[in-house]
């Protein structure tokens, strides 16, 4: 299995890629401008002035729509680390129902089951270590769930163990595979080719509407490049919450706390 590329190159170099991209769409706009200048006169150069507006427009919503979505999936993963705490909290709790003789054993194995969540996403941004580790904790939930039906069939087993403990670990094991999937739910590749292609096509528009300026305010046009490129940059660094700078590993925190709970 391949290792996963640094995100934070993959996003560098994106970055710069559109950094460098609409700095030539600039130039090609205002050499096509000036070339229709030479041709036609001032008269005969297109004026651009709405068109130019509507693109930027749809650019700003772009990168509204992408910026809040990230955003939006940065909270919810969040929330998920507190939901997955509090789900181990209650679970570990109900062992005290069961027999005293299977307690032992079931606390020890979910103190290793915590162990190995913890260390999964520790591990990123090596992706096949933390795929590893995964499948360890999914080999604990077998043997968590053994050892609980096992333990509620027990003779000294109180009425009513089962109800009250295995939707408590069934709720546990829902939370992992909730907490996986959200790091697959990423919006389509077309919805950032498509910001990238409006942020080109802008840079064109506006080369084209300066090619009647004197000369070419270049500091305008580096900040403008700049910007776009850095926004770019974050909304993928805050998609990808656990491989660049953006990063949500202080929230895991509360599992830490629920493991160090776990006497």
């Amino acid at each position: 299995m391949l290792q996963v590329i640094d995100p934070v190159v993959i996003g560098a170099g994106i970055a710069v890629g559109i950094f460098f991209g609409i700095l030539l769409f600039l130039m090609i706009g205002r050499r096509i401008g000036r070339r229709d200048l030479a041709r036609y006169g001032a008269a005969g150069l297109s004026s651009t002035g709405s068109l130019e507006a509507a693109v930027f427009a749809l650019l700003g919503l772009m990168i509204a729509f992408t910026f809040s979505g990230a955003l939006t999936r940065f909270d919810v993963r969040r929330g998920q680390v507190v939901d997955e705490a509090n789900a181990i909290g209650t679970a570990y709790l109900r062992i005290a129902l069961l027999p005293e003789a299977a307690q032992p054993a079931m606390r020890e194995t979910f103190r290793r089951y915590v162990d190995s969540r913890i260390a999964t996403y520790r591990k990123l941004p090596d992706l096949d270590a933390a795929r590893e580790e995964l499948g360890r904790s999914l080999a604990l939930q077998t043997d968590i769930w053994t050892q609980a039906i096992a333990a509620v069939r027990l003779p000294e087993s109180r009425p009513g163990t089962e109800v009250i403990v295995v939707p408590a670990l069934n709720q546990m094991f829902d939370i992992t595979s909730v907490r996986v999937a959200a790091t697959q739910m990423h919006p389509p590749l077309i919805i950032y080719a498509m910001l990238i292609g409006l942020a080109l096509g802008a840079a064109a528009l506006a080369g084209y509407q300066s090619a009647s300026d004197k000369g070419a305010d270049w500091l305008h046009k580096i900040g403008f490049a700049a910007v776009i490129a850095l926004t770019v940059y974050v909304i993928l660094d805050i998609e990808y919450p656990r491989l660049g700078f953006v990063r949500i590993d202080a929230i895991d925190q509360v599992l830490v706390n629920v493991r160090a709970s776990m006497k």
